[in-house]
């Protein structure tokens, strides 16, 4: 069994990532933030996080994309701007097909979602600063055991949405 907790589009927020990994980091095997930190690599409140670099973190050197391997699925990560999915999820799709993920983290749209495309689970946490659909600031925790991959959304503000969460199965 692994968690992982996903966050994406803090734009600067510091508290809330330090919040964020007081919460959860004793429970939480993988955190992952899919950029516009806003920060840089030395900040603490990155410490512990999986960064990837966003179109708003200028002159950091955060990789573009990680790739991580958990239990028997492969995790990719990316902002999202560089394969444009404020239109679609075809390009990130087929780098998600290139690096054979089975899990795609990525953000800049700031819309929380998740879905299935072609046995890939595609997930979008939403942002802690400037959500856009709703409201609340979103993050995701992940539950996987065998290849049942429950999500658990989170509003920062007032903890679980459970009337959001989703269970998912894949295969590898």
């Amino acid at each position: 069994m692994a968690k992982v907790l996903i966050v994406s589009d803090s734009h600067g927020q510091r508290k809330e990532l330090t919040e964020l990994k007081a919460r959860h980091e004793k429970d939480i095997d993988l955190m992952i933030h899919c950029g516009d930190s806003e920060l840089s690599k030395q900040d603490k409140e990155l410490q512990g996080f999986h960064v990837v670099r966003g179109n708003c973190d200028f002159g950091n050197d955060f990789e573009k994309e990680i790739i991580k391997d958990l239990d028997r699925f492969r995790l990719f990560v990316a902002h999202g701007h560089l394969f444009s999915v404020k239109s679609s999820l075809i390009q990130l799709q087929y780098r998600a097909e290139e690096v054979n993920a089975d899990i795609v983290c990525f953000g800049h749209s700031h819309l929380l979602g998740a879905e299935m495309v072609r046995n890939k689970l595609f997930i979008n946490p939403g942002s802690l600063r400037l959500p856009r659909g709703r409201r609340e600031r979103t993050y995701v925790i992940l539950n996987i055991q065998g290849t049942t991959v429950d999500l658990h959304v989170y509003d920062y503000d007032s903890g679980e949405m459970t009337d959001l969460h989703q269970r998912f199965l894949l295969e590898r």
